[in-house]
This record gives structure tokens, sequence and C-alpha cells, in this order.
């Protein structure tokens, strides 16, 4: 899982950096709240979790960790591209930012259980 996330986390970086590379090329920032949410909640989130798992691999084991997994990298997608779509004019998506929004929160409250709740368990 770690390995995972650091992966998933370097694609994360190249779509942000990629989106700003765009932004800078036609002269707007319109998308910069998608560029910033991509980099933090895709770049070094994740990278700062699969880190955090190569230290303690105990972690990875845990329902937590998983759910964590799978609900962070469902809804951020799902919100980014909402926002991107919503900035660009199509509002009938806001229901879907909130949606992707509130599930990543939830992903982060449980990565954050996840390791309050098991960093000093054994393997």
């Amino acid at each position: 899982m770690a390995i995972r996330l650091i992966q998933i986390s370097v694609i994360y970086f190249v779509i942000g950096v990629g989106l700003g590379l765009y932004m800078s090329i036609v002269h707007s920032g319109d998308l910069m709240p998608v560029h910033a949410h991509v980099n933090l909640l895709g770049w070094m989130s994740l990278a700062l979790a699969g880190v955090i798992y190569s230290l303690y691999p105990q972690l990875t084991s845990t329902k937590l960790a998983k759910t964590h997994f799978w609900l962070h990298n469902i809804s951020l997608p799902v919100m980014m591209l909402s926002l991107a779509f919503f900035i660009e004019g199509v509002t009938s998506l806001g229901l879907l930012i909130s949606i992707g929004a509130t599930v990543l929160v939830i992903a982060i409250i449980l990565f954050a259980l996840n390791i309050l709740l098991n960093i000093n368990r054994k393997a």
C-alpha cells in the first residue's frame, strides 16, 4: 500500500504541474483551486501517507488503511473533476463537489484514526 500511495501521488504531481503549466500558457488562474487541491490532497497528502506507511508497515494491514486508500482515491478525482467543470460553468455539478469533499474528509479522518489508534501496535 505504501508504494501504491507514493506511485499515485506522483501521478497527481504530474497532473498538478501540468495544470499549472496550462494555466501559465493560457494566462488564466481560473483553475487555481483545482491546481492547489490536486497538489495538496493528491501529491503531498498521498506521498506523506505512503512515507508514513513505509515507516510503520503495521498500519497498512488495518481496515482503516484500506478504507482510507479507496475513499481517498475515488473521492479526490470526483471532487477535482467536478470542481474544474463547475469553474468552467457547469454549475449542475455543485452537489458532486460537496459529495466528493465530504467523502474525502471522511477518508482523511480514517487515516488519522488509523495512526492514532494503531501506530504503537506491533506488526
